[in-house]
């Protein structure tokens, strides 16, 4: 082709990527099953097709359906009744010739301890486990948010809408913020209104503006739901290892006294997915993002996908800053009742400089990495999160640093830290 011919603009940018992480759990819209939803053995929970498993029960005779049925009234363990109903391999029983047990619904048990009212991690329609686009869009959105409020003069952000200006109305609205429905919506109403839906769009010789969904420019940007995280093993250089291996694990939920000796709340179990390798997409609408002029001249803070994802790794190295702060301040307590707060292995972790992750997702990452807050002052944060959590004066709230806790029983993962290639 000749040097001299006419190029057809490039109107999108996409790209596929890879995603992979040590350790991640998004949460489902159940925030707990009762006991009859999953079985529990030594080595494996067992989430079964209900209605499957009623049907094969009312086939094995009827006493077995009503003591099912008794068995949800009182919200009780239901493995001896597999056992007595289908025989010592329930885990493989039929009906209709499909599996009772389906693969995707069962997980290493990473505890020896007996796991009461699981949390379960978010499934697609298929059943299958996956991180949805969205929760990968909104960790992005506030990503953004944090790069523009920490380079104000760069893209002429509002005076109105600069941190010293967000903080002190926030004072102001402390006391408001004890409602629930209020904390939802203040930090729209403050900046993020401004920050991304406060544009002028035009578009085919037709204008819109006002705040909504037309007018925010990450309208351009699209981010698919990963593919399933589907268990297997791959082949490495030493053999092979598992990858998407879903586990039903301890989470320990911590914090500190004023000395920084370790305190923890009951453990909790929840599913989640260990050596996570999965991909997804982003699309990046070029031309559209052009579209979008700010009311009051707010310049917008990416071009392209590679200045994106390198604001995505410079607000994931301020998280791992603070994280690698707390936890190197924090004393073990080898001494609170009923466990050994021994955090060494999350120390390790946080060893490196710099952050080999490009962003965190999903539970665990707290207001760190949910909000702006590591914009504030360390006494307004604390002001926040006493007030948006369990009030907690004296200690570092909110109580959810969630360290996992091994097979072994010692805090050894911590989740949501993932890495895009």
């Amino acid at each position: 082709m000749s040097s001299l011919a006419v190029q057809k603009p490039k109107v999108y940018e996409s790209k596929r990527v890879i995603l992979t992480s040590p350790l991640v759990r998004i949460g489902s819209s159940v925030s707990q099953l009762n006991p009859f939803e999953y079985v529990q053995t030594a080595a494996k929970v067992y989430l079964p097709d209900q209605e499957l498993l009623a049907k094969a029960l009312l086939q094995q005779g009827g006493r077995f359906f009503n003591d099912y049925i008794q068995a949800i009234d009182e919200r009780g363990n239901i493995e001896r009744l597999l056992r007595n109903a289908l025989g010592d391999d329930w885990t493989n029983a039929t009906c209709n010739n499909q599996l009772i047990f389906p693969k995707i619904g069962i997980s290493q048990k990473l505890t020896d301890e007996t796991i009461t009212d699981l949390r379960p991690m978010i499934r697609n329609g298929m059943g299958q486990l996956y991180i949805p686009g969205s929760s990968i869009k909104g960790a992005i959105r506030t990503a953004i948010a944090y790069h523009l409020l920490k380079n104000p003069q760069r893209y002429q952000v509002p005076e109105t809408k600069r941190v010293s200006e967000i903080e002190t109305k926030l004072r102001a609205k402390l006391g408001e913020l004890s409602n629930k429905h209020q904390q939802k919506f203040v930090d729209d109403d403050l900046f993020m209104d401004s920050l991304f839906t406060e544009y002028e769009l035009t578009y085919q010789s037709k204008s819109y503006s006002g705040k909504s969904q037309n007018t925010d420019f990450l309208r351009c940007l699209k981010v698919s739901d990963s593919k399933p995280l589907i268990e297997k093993r791959v082949k490495t250089p030493n053999g092979q290892r598992p990858v998407n291996q879903a586990i039903a694990a301890e989470v320990i939920i911590s914090s500190r006294y004023d000395n920084y000796l370790a305190k923890f709340k009951a453990s909790i179990y929840a599913e989640m997915v260990r050596f996570v390798q999965t991909e997804f997409t982003l699309t990046l609408d070029t031309e559209m993002l052009s579209w979008f002029k700010h009311n009051q001249g707010m310049k917008l803070p990416f071009q392209n996908l590679e200045e994106l994802l390198q604001i995505c790794q410079e607000f994931t190295q301020e998280q791992w800053d603070y994280e690698h702060d707390y936890w190197d301040a924090i004393e073990n307590n080898p001494r609170a009742s009923g466990k050994n707060l021994n955090f060494n292995y999350i120390r390790d972790f946080y060893k490196p400089e710099t952050c080999p992750y490009t962003l965190r997702l999903g539970w665990g990452s707290g207001m760190t990495g949910t909000t702006v807050g590591l914009c504030f002052n360390d006494e307004l944060r604390a002001e926040l999160r006493d007030i948006c959590g369990i009030k907690a004066p004296g200690f570092e709230a909110p109580k959810s640093r969630r360290t996992i806790v091994s097979q072994s029983g010692e805090m050894k993962f911590v989740p949501g830290w993932v890495k895009f290639k």
